[in-house]
This record gives C-alpha cells, structure tokens and sequence, in this order.
C-alpha cells in the first residue's frame, strides 16, 4: 500500500481526526521515527520501553499522517493528527483492509523452526511462475511485522509468503485473520518457545491456528513424518498434503548432500520428476525445499519452475551460510536457535566432507523454561555423537549452559567455556587449522555472530 485518501484512513482505523494537513499519503506506512519517508502514515506504536506518541510531533515533520494514542504538542501543521485507542490495533485493522482489497495467492508460513528458509525457498520457487510476488523481510513475523509486510505489499501483488511467528498462546490468530492465507504450510512441531507455552501439545495447538484458519478450498501443507501429523491433518477443513514420506505425493529420492548444498529428484505423483539441486546443506534443508515445492505446485508452478526456483535460492543471512575463510570452511548459522535447528546444524556440518576436523562455538537457547538444562544436555550429546573435535561454549553461568558442557565432557568432546565474544574467538584460534570446518550456533542474545566476526577480523575486539 502506497496511497491512502485521508478519509479511508479515518474509516479503516475508526479514529478522530484532530487536525487536517495538506500533504497527502503516498509513501505508505512506517513505525520508526528515525527512518519516516515524506508523506507517509506514522504510528506511534509503544511498548514496556518505549513510548512512540513522544517521537510523533518529531515525524510530523515530514509524514503526512501521524497516528498517536496519547496527543502531544508540537505538531506540524501540514500533517494531519489522527487519534486511536490503540494504534497497533489501527495499524493491524489498516493492514487487514489493504489485504482484501488485494487479489492475491497468499502462503502462510509457521513452524518451531525452519520459517523462514521456508519461505525464502517459497518466495523463490513462486517468483519463477509469477511476475509480482512478496514476502516477509528478514524477521518481520510478529504482531507488527505481519501487517507492515502485508502494508508493503504492491497493489498488484499476485503472490505474497507471509512468515508468522509466536512465543505465547493465542498470537497467531490475529496475524492469521490479517494474512488470509489460502495455503498454510507448518514446517515443524518442536519445543522453541517451551518454556512460554508449557508443552509440546500446547505449542501444536498454537501453531494449528494457521491449519484452522484456511478456508475448504486452500491447502494444509506439512512434513509426513511430524510427530504431530496426525493432529495437524484433523485441524483443519482444508486439503492436506503431507510431504516428505515414502509414499506421500510430494518427495525426495536419491539425495546426495554435502558442504555446498544437496542434489536429489523431486518427485510429484501425477505429475513427473525433477533433478533438483539445493545450494544449501543439509538433510532438514531438503525437507523444508519440499514444502516449497508442494506450496508452488498447488499454485501452478511447473517441475522445471520449481527446480529453477530452489537451485537459485538466496537464504536469509545467518542460515547455515558456507564459506571458505584462511583455509577453513566456515557455517554461519547465528540467526537464532532452538533444539531442533541446533541438533539439524551439529549433523549438518557433521556430514560435510572435510580434510581436518570439525569444531563448533555454542550458545544459550532461549524461552525454553524447565525444559531448557534437558535440551542443552542433549545438543551436548549430539555434538558428542557427531564426532566434533572441540567446542568453544559462549555464555555467562547458568543451569542450561552446565548441562551443555558437562554432556559435551561426558561424550569425550573437549570444550572451553567462555564469558565473552573475544574470549571465544581466542580460544577458537588456538585450537583450528586450515582444513578445519567451524560451526557458529546459537540463539540471537547469545551473540555468536560477534565471535564469528572477531574470529575473521584477526584482532582483538574490546568487549
């Protein structure tokens, strides 16, 4: 969305309009003060730190709407002042508006882990079919991220993967209403987010709100060998298309992985079979591909499509990204961790061909509650399992990160614990040697991405 006339702004969100300006709306929408384009519609969202009604006489130097809760002086008399009860509320009621009045083929994406390579596998396989499709920036999946990706969406979008996030019971339903999806697509049912949620039955639940909400004719699109997939199939009234299994209609046969992605043959039952090459290693990669490749055929996409679409996929940065650096093969997985997406990396790198050894730096997984000292115990178990020749664990005292070493020590894995970035990458260069194979995993506090980048700037960094 890009132009708005004032008056349907006031009618969408049900606001008061306290003062008329003379710029109109042509720039869309936007929620940070420090990054507002001419003319477009500021809301002043607050949170627990932060107050965005203070920064909106600041916006109404150059917006051409500003929308506030609480009224402050100050304000550019060329920008027009609109008031709400909540404007995260009106921002979501404006970005559910500007999806019905858009024709779109909408894939929701949800899932313990695996989102968001999943939709940029999506994203990528539609592209090759249709000639205006979006998706989800980055990780913008949450409360206001769904609507901002659904506000920045071009009127003649014909195809839009939306990634929806949650850590607490009863989040998705509203990004669900907003999104409408017509194919849902839940990569995993895991235990990210345990801790919040209380359970694994507790977490299908949630994440089967994206089931419930497709409507008779969309698609339920999810892995065959789910735990949950027999619950997921029961939630919803749409068509279910387990992929993944032996004999399910979408699958994977002849797969050959290593550290530069994997090859295998897509196969679709009454459709054909393709040669598929993935630029991404590993074995949860090719699962997360098939659900892309199910989410383009149900929308039309041709065998060769598909296969065009995920040879040249562009991964979000920070997933399982390779690289050769001073004669070493560096994995960079540090956009966020859980349990599964933790063990899938330690066996991903595991099963890369190397020539010397294979060594990980490793931190905290977070929300996980009383469930989280067993889960760092059994990362510690399968890193042990996988024959890794070092770990560098990253983090300040606690229960989880004990459970971790001492079950790395337990499995004969040598490990230093470290209380700082810098440490971490000292400790890191004085154990690997070119023909190493480096792993850097951990959740987004743990800031593993800052060992990785001291690592390869060869100096110390202060901390």
């Amino acid at each position: 969305m890009k132009e708005i006339q004032l008056e349907q702004l006031v009618n969408v969100t049900g606001g008061k309009l306290l003062a008329r300006g003379s710029r109109c709306i042509t720039a869309g929408v936007c929620t940070d003060s420090r990054s507002v384009n001419e003319d477009c519609v500021f809301f002043a969202l607050s949170g627990d730190k932060f107050d965005g009604n203070s920064f909106a006489s600041m916006a109404s130097q150059k917006a051409a709407s500003v929308v506030v809760s609480r009224v402050m002086d100050g304000y550019d008399a060329e920008c027009s002042v609109l008031l709400v009860p909540d404007t995260l509320k009106a921002l979501q009621d404006l970005a559910a508006w500007w999806r019905r009045q858009m024709a779109v083929q909408v894939v929701g994406i949800t899932g313990s882990s695996g989102k968001t390579s999943t939709k940029d596998m999506t994203r990528a396989v539609l592209a090759k079919h249709y000639s205006c499709v979006v998706a989800t920036q980055g990780n913008f999946n949450n409360h206001v991220g769904v609507p901002l990706s659904i506000l920045s969406a071009p009127a003649d979008t014909q195809a839009a993967v939306w990634e929806m996030g949650m850590n607490h019971a009863g989040e998705l339903a509203p990004l669900c209403a907003m999104a409408q999806p017509s194919i849902g697509i839940i990569t995993h049912i895991g235990s990210a987010h345990i801790g919040l949620l209380g359970s694994r039955d507790a977490i299908a639940q949630e994440k089967c709100t994206v089931a419930r909400s497709l409507p008779s004719s969309g698609c339920m699109i999810y892995p065959a060998e789910d735990d949950y997939a027999d619950f997921i199939a029961s939630q919803t009234r749409a068509r279910v298309l387990p992929v993944g299994g032996k004999q399910s209609a979408v699958r994977a046969l002849n797969v050959r992985s290593g550290a530069q992605g994997s090859d295998y043959t897509l196969v679709i039952d009454g459709v054909g079979e393709v040669l598929v090459h993935l630029p991404v290693p590993g074995a949860h990669m090719v699962s997360n591909s098939l659900l892309a490749a199910a989410a383009g055929w149900q929308l039309g996409c041709s065998l060769n499509e598909i296969a065009d679409g995920l040879g040249n996929i562009a991964l979000t940065q920070g997933r399982l990204t390779c690289r050769e650096e001073m004669g070493m093969l560096l994995v960079d997985d540090t956009y966020n961790a859980n349990p599964e997406s933790m063990v899938a990396a330690l066996r991903t790198v595991a099963a890369m061909e190397v020539l010397g050894k294979r060594y990980a730096v490793l931190g905290k997984m977070g929300e996980l509650g009383k469930a989280g000292v067993a889960a760092h115990a059994e990362v510690g178990k399968c890193a042990a399992e996988c024959g890794y020749a070092g770990i560098v664990v990253l983090g300040e005292g606690s229960a989880e990160l004990h459970a971790l070493v001492e079950a790395l020590r337990a499995g004969g894995v040598p490990v230093q614990r470290v209380e700082g970035p810098q440490a971490a990458a000292v400790a890191l260069r004085a154990v690997v040697h070119p023909g190493d194979a480096i792993l850097f995993k951990g959740s987004r506090a743990a800031g593993i991405e800052r060992v990785m980048n001291i690592f390869l700037s060869k100096t110390d960094e202060q901390c």
